[in-house]
This record gives structure tokens, C-alpha cells and sequence, in this order.
């Protein structure tokens, strides 16, 4: 019998190359023993035991790139047979699952080299990859990551690929999309029917000459389809809005290089880091003055462009081929999800693309491009998929015990999460459920990620909104928790800053379009609260005035309605004045609306700060008469503030309500002056942000509580971001904004787990 060390490491430790990593160290070391991958994670068998201290040595100090180790525990063993010399990979076990699988990463260095290396054999091939980059999330069905169970399993490996499969010195060692021309997917380009027309590198060629005719392409990626056309091209992208029936919403680019992006983009280190990052998000990236000119209906209006750089080899080798920016927007017809099979995209983008560029490659889960921006040197997530899901995210001390639970998210940028032994298991982001399909692609999802993670929820929470659809599907489970929506956003924050249970209080501005309230108020919907509690309490303080809502969902897709209803709220006085947006309003139905209004029908009052930015927006002459995507008048208004320089207006003295009549007032004095609209714009922003602290200066002195988080689908507003930041430090009060989970409903699941933690926690303590 024999001495030998046990090692279970537990993380993100499978197809990242971290077995034949492993076994390099062992090698260079000349240890016996072996290594495997099983539903748990990593298995690490090795003696002599007294060079565990130098195998630890270059464990720690030489990690693959895509590796993420949460534990590692160690376990002294007898064996009565001898480890094997030299050191080994052994078969990968089944088993309960009790490890992470790592999101898609953008294409390596290396593979990109060997891409463009004429002499490579993978040269020009669209499916290059190794253990450092590539696809994972996306062609994964089951646990452990092995190529039987993924999407590659309908591709037997070449001899040439299957000696790299099975070297551990090399670079592809048990990467399970290992591929090469000979034995791997192949890429086609189809016409709008779907009919082949040529294959491999003739397909790249014919889809860029048809990009620089100005046709619309469908690009089949890793995690769904895109749709791309040349963004220059001003005929080609009005055509795309007209067949996509996308009115207004900006697109997306993607720029083969960093050199070009700076073109059209200003770009910080931070922003360039994010970038060429290994999830290669959608960068959200202020114009340059004088940049070159783009298609104006790229992004109407807007001072942003949302900017990626290719992250697959595919793209790779389309935009060094096509050397511009494209349009690069999710494949999907007008209120659908986003494509991911090929029946489908054929029936639903047919009738909007000129051509396909696809492949053979079945894409097993689905992940849109995540979108983020670095506000005040900080990045942050406001999209979370592609390149970030399902890396865990670790629940704070103090939860970390929870376990089994399954939260629902909300209805619009709809997330789901698990909790699995203390870690959050987000889900991408999956869009509106009001969609039939979706809702459907929703509970698939939920189902996938139980079976992919092998989790078996004793407990489930949701939102209490009982209108929502997740609400109805949480309700059919006996163990079903609900959850206050604008708490659930006040803990997802907490999450996202590290915040224990045992550090207390927090005040927090919620501030969103609209969320059930917790039956505290006389009004049934919230919006803009001033929040205080923790993970186990919520308790409203205070919030912002409660405003009808002309129509009802009406209200929230024609700004019109939200001025009429403010205006007779704060500036009754309003039909007096002079103003040409106020005729406008006159020739709206307002007896009728002011009748409604009166009696309640169809007119919920709300709390709702979204709708005051919509009203504000309506009176500078803004998107007066409807919008047609969600923030669209939220994105003018702040767009128009921009063109302002900032200026420093001195805090307010504590206040315990907000009051709006005066900043009406003023918005309406200064119109009537004459004054620019991108002046008030920002006035607005400004003296917003100035209610906010002064409110919440008052309530954090009569509740001892220094910390401010701000949370909800409008804090994604830049300029009132950094506006509050400024103003909370200068009156002595900690702001805490959202990074890595997204600010708006897409990160309300997240919160929902962790209220869920603290509630089981707290039982468990009294029982």
C-alpha cells in the first residue's frame, strides 16, 4: 500500500484545457497518479505526497485562461495499488452534476494566427478553436462536457483532429469542438429560400459580394442567427428597418478591428479591454465628433453606437473579407425570439434577407449578444448572455448555504436563475414573455438548466405580480415563495455589490417603468421608491408622486398621455400658456382623458419614473405621439442632455419627499423663455438627481443608514448615474450601482434568489 493525495476541484474546470494542464504540471513534476473529469468537476490523484507543495505551486501559477477554481479540496489516501507512472487522463465519470460549464469565448490568439496562416491546415477554416476559446454554453446538452454531449457528436473526428483530441501536450487536448475542414461543420450560403448555392470558401465570397451589393444577409453564429448588412449604406439599412419593422431602435455594429471602430467611436482603456475581453460583448461607445460617417438610421438620434469586435472565427474571416462595419443585429422578425434553428430562421427571416450564411452545427441554447458600458471606469452588464452565461455568481457570505431554489424573474428581460449550493445559476437573457414561443423557449430553458446543472429546486420564488405569466408558472408548485418586484431589484444589487446579510440596512431608489407594489400605498404600481431593508426586509420610505396613467398599457408606448397627466398634476395652469407642444396636447381627446382620469378608469395612478421621463421627453418635443421600443424616449431625452457640458448644481438641504411641481414649473418657464431644449434636458437630469439625494439625505439621517443603492431599468441612464454619484459623495452618503448583474428586470431573478436564501436561512435559524 501507498501513500497518495486525493485533489477535488470544483469551478469552472471543464473544456477549458484544465485536464491536460494538470497533467503537464504532473509530468514536468514526474508524479504518478491521474486525472478526470466527473459531474463534480476535476479529480486529481497524485503521489509522491511530498511534492504536493510544488505541484500546488504550479496549479495556482499557471491556470488556463477560460479556468475559474472555486474550491479545491484535498483528501489523503491509502491505495492498494500503485498510481499510474507516468501520470494520466483517465475516461471522464457520470454522475450528479457539481460543476460549471463554461460560457462561449471569444476566438484566442493562437487560433486566430492559424486562421490566417496560409500554411496552417486550418487555415481560412470558420470552426478553428482549441481549449482556450470557442464554443461551450451553446452546443452543450448534458454534463460532464464531453463531445458525445454536445452538438458536435454528429462529426467523427478526422485521424489528424483525433491524435490532437488525444495528445495531452496538445493545444486541442479534449476539445470537444475540435474540427477541421475534413471532418467538421461546413458553412453554405443560401438563397432567401434556402437553397444552396455554394459551400466553404465560395460561400464566404459570394455572402461579401452580396454585403457590398447592399443585400441583407442572416448570419448563423454560435449562440443564434444575426441579420447584417453594410452599415455605410444608407438605402441598404432603411431597407433592413423596413423588412425587420424595427422603426427606431438602434443596431448593433460589429468592426473587424479595433483601428477601425476608433474611426467612428471614442474608446477608453477600460472600453478596449471589454472589447477584445473573452465574451467580447456589445460596447455601448460615445461617437466621435468628427468620425466617419455611418448610415444615419444605424442609431437615429443617438450620441452611442453599440460596437463588437468578431468573437468566432466565422466572423473573423467576414470582416476581414468585407474590411468595414456591418449592422449586426439579433435574427429575429419583429416581436419573435432570436432564431436558433434552421427550419425556422428559414420560415421567419426568408421573407427579410436577400441570402443565408449558415452551417451544420446545431446550436443546442441559445445566447444574444451581451451588451455592456463602462460608466464613471466602471463596467457594466446591461445585457447579460453570450460570453458570461452560466458563470455562476456567488451569493454573499452569510447565503452561501442555500441551495435547491428556483427563481422566475419577471415578465420583460426575463431571466431565470437556480441556486445551486450558494451560487446563482442566471440564465441568458430570454426577452418578453407576452410571446407565446418564448414563454415556451422560457420553460425549456428552465427545464435544460435543471437537467444540465442537476438541480432539483425544494423551494421556488417569484414575482407577485399574479398578472405576470412566471407568476402563473411559479403558483403551480406548492413551495412557491412570491417576492415584491422593486425588493427583488433592491437585493440583486446587494448581490451584485457583495453585501452580507449581517451588514444591515441599505436605502435604495428603485427607479423603473413599472412593478407591482407590496400593498403599502394607495397606488397599486410603483416605479420610483425609496426603499430600506435588506434581503429578509423590505419597507418603503417614501417615493415619487403617483401619476395616472392615461389608457393604461396605453400610457407606456405614447409619451403624450404621461405629459397630459403630469401637467394637470403639477402645472394645472398649463392650457394658459403659449407653447406650440401644448397645442399639440390640446388636439388629444381631454375631456375624455380628464374624465377618465378623474373617475380611475383605465387611468391606474403610478409611481412610475419611466413615465416621467416619457412626459419630459413629450414636452421637449420628443417622441410626442408614441415610441416604439421600451426607453426610446428615456434614450432622446438623455441624448439630448449630452449635448450640454456638465455643470455642478450645489446639493439640496434633506427633504423627506420628493416634489416635482417645481421642476415642472421650471421646465415650463424656461420653454416659454426660449430656452434650448438640450438645456432643460439636462436641467431636468440634473435637478432629478438633486430631489433624489435630498430625499435620501433625510432618510439615511433618521435612519442612521449611509449606503444609497440605485437600481431599476432607469438607472441604466448614464448622465443620472454619474450625476447621483457626484451628489451622494458630496453630502457624505455611499452609492451603490449595479456591475455585473444587470440593473433592470434582467437582473430582478437574481434578487428573487437571494430573498429566497435569506427567508430559508432565517427559518432554518429559528427552527
Amino acid at each position: 500500500m501507498g501513500a497518495a493525495v486525493s485533489l477535488r476541484v470544483r469551478g469552472q474546470v471543464q473544456g477549458v484545457g484544465f485536464r491536460p494542464f494538470v497533467w503537464q504540471v504532473a509530468y514536468q513534476l514526474g508524479l504518478s497518479g491521474e486525472v478526470l473529469n466527473d459531474a463534480e468537476g476535476v479529480l486529481i490523484r497524485l503521489a509522491p505526497v511530498d511534492r504536493l507543495d510544488a505541484f500546488m505551486a504550479q496549479f495556482w501559477a499557471r491556470l488556463p485562461p477560460l479556468a475559474r477554481v472555486d474550491e479545491v479540496e484535498s483528501t489523503s489516501e491509502r491505495c492498494d495499488q500503485p498510481l499510474p507512472f507516468p501520470f494520466t487522463i483517465t475516461q471522464s465519470q457520470a454522475g450528479r452534476a457539481n460543476t460549471s460549464v463554461a460560457p462561449d469565448a471569444r476566438i484566442c490568439d493562437a487560433c486566430a494566427s492559424e486562421l490566417r496562416a496560409p500554411a496552417d491546415r486550418r487555415f481560412g477554416y470558420p470552426f478553428i478553436n482549441c481549449t482556450h476559446c470557442g464554443p461551450r454554453f451553446t452546443i452543450i446538452e448534458s454534463v460532464p462536457y464531453d463531445r458525445p454531449a454536445t452538438s458536435m457528436k454528429a462529426f467523427p473526428l478526422c485521424p489528424q483532429c483525433q491524435q490532437e483530441y488525444d495528445d495531452p501536450a496538445d493545444r486541442r487536448f479534449h476539445a470537444q469542438p475540435n474540427a477541421c475542414l475534413n471532418c467538421g461543420p461546413r458553412i453554405r450560403w443560401c438563397g432567401s429560400d434556402g437553397h444552396d448555392l455554394a459551400i466553404d470558401d465560395m460561400a464566404l465570397d459570394d455572402a461579401v459580394l452580396a454585403l457590398k451589393r447592399g443585400e441583407i444577409l442572416a448570419i448563423k453564429g454560435l449562440g443564434g442567427f444575426h441579420l447584417a448588412v453594410d452599415a455605410t449604406n444608407a438605402t441598404a439599412v432603411q431597407r433592413l428597418r423596413q423588412r425587420k419593422r424595427r422603426l427606431s431602435k438602434p443596431f448593433a455594429l460589429m468592426v473587424p478591428t479595433l483601428a477601425c471602430a476608433r474611426r467612428y467611436v471614442q474608446i477608453s482603456a477600460e472600453e478596449t479591454e471589454l472589447l477584445q475581453g473573452l465574451a467580447a460583448p456589445i460596447v455601448l461607445l460615445d461617437r466621435q465628433h468628427q468620425g466617419r460617417a455611418l448610415a444615419p438610421e444605424v442609431a437615429p438620434g443617438q450620441p452611442c453606437l453599440g460596437v463588437m469586435l468578431p468573437s468566432n472565427p466565422l466572423q473573423l474571416l467576414l470582416m476581414a473579407a468585407f474590411a468595414g462595419p456591418l449592422v449586426m443585429t439579433s435574427g429575429n422578425a419583429s416581436g419573435r425570439p432570436p432564431c436558433i434553428d434552421d427550419a425556422v430562421a428559414l420560415a421567419e427571416l426568408g421573407p427579410i434577407v436577400d441570402g443565408f450564411l449558415t452551417h451544420d452545427r446545431a446550436i443546442v441554447n441559445r445566447a444574444d449578444d451581451s451588451i455592456a458600458r463602462v460608466v464613471d471606469g466602471e463596467v457594466q452588464l446591461l445585457r447579460r448572455a453570450r460570453g458570461y452565461v452560466p458563470e455562476p455568481i456567488p451569493l454573499p457570505l452569510g447565503l452561501e448555504r442555500a441551495d435547491q431554489i428556483l427563481a422566475y424573474g419577471a415578465d420583460l428581460k426575463n431571466t431565470f436563475a437556480y441556486v445551486k449550493q450558494g451560487k446563482v445559476l442566471l440564465s441568458q437573457h430570454l426577452g418578453d414573455l407576452d410571446d407565446p414561443d418564448l414563454f415556451q423557449a422560457y420553460q425549456d430553458n428552465i427545464a435544460l438548466f435543471g437537467r444540465l446543472f442537476d438541480v432539483r429546486p425544494t423551494h421556488r420564488i417569484c414575482d407577485a405580480h399574479s398578472g405576470y405569466h412566471s407568476h402563473r408558472l411559479a403558483r403551480q408548485e406548492a413551495t412557491t415563495l412570491t417576492v415584491p418586484h422593486h425588493h427583488a431589484h433592491l437585493a440583486s444589487g446587494l448581490v451584485d455589490n457583495g453585501w452580507r446579510p449581517e451588514d444591515g440596512d441599505v436605502l435604495a431608489w428603485v427607479l423603473d417603468g413599472t412593478g407591482m407594489g407590496d400593498g403599502s400605498t394607495e397606488h397599486a404600481l410603483w416605479g420610483g421608491e425609496l426603499l430600506l431593508g435588506d434581503y429578509q426586509r423590505c419597507q418603503r420610505l417614501t417615493g415619487l408622486p403617483a401619476v395616472a396613467l392615461p389608457g393604461g398599457d396605453l400610457a407606456a408606448r405614447q409619451p403624450w398621455r404621461n405629459l397630459l397627466a403630469h401637467l394637470e398634476r403639477f402645472a394645472p395652469h398649463w392650457q394658459t400658456l403659449t407653447l406650440p407642444v401644448l397645442r399639440q396636447l390640446e388636439s388629444k381627446p381631454l375631456l375624455m382623458l380628464r374624465q377618465a382620469i378623474a373617475r380611475g378608469m383605465q387611468s391606474p395612478p403610478a409611481s412610475s419614473s419611466g413615465r416621467l421621463f416619457d412626459a419630459i421627453a413629450a414636452l421637449l418635443g420628443l417622441n410626442f405621439e408614441q415610441i416604439h421600443f421600451e426607453g426610446e424616449a428615456a434614450m432622446a431625452l438623455e441624448a439630448l442632455a449630452g449635448q450640454i457640458s456638465p455643470r455642478h448644481l450645489p446639493a439640496q438641504s434633506a427633504k423627506p419627499e420628493p416634489e416635482l411641481t417645481a421642476l415642472w414649473h421650471t421646465l415650463l418657464d424656461g420653454l416659454a423663455a426660449g430656452r434650448e431644449p438640450a438645456d432643460l434636458a439636462y436641467l431636468f437630469h440634473a435637478q432629478l438627481a438633486s430631489e433624489l439625494v435630498a430625499v435620501a439625505r433625510y432618510h439615511a439621517e433618521q435612519h442612521d443608514c449611509r449606503t444609497v443603492l440605485l437600481s431599476g431599468g432607469v438607472m441604466q441612464n448614464r448622465l443620472l448615474q454619474t450625476l447621483l454619484r457626484l451628489q451622494l459623495n458630496e453630502v457624505g452618503l455611499t452609492p451603490l450601482f449595479h456591475r455585473r448583474i444587470p440593473a433592470n428586470d434582467g437582473g430582478i431573478a437574481v434578487g428573487q434568489a437571494a430573498i429566497a436564501a435569506a427567508r430559508l436561512r432565517h427559518v432554518c435559524y429559528q427552527s
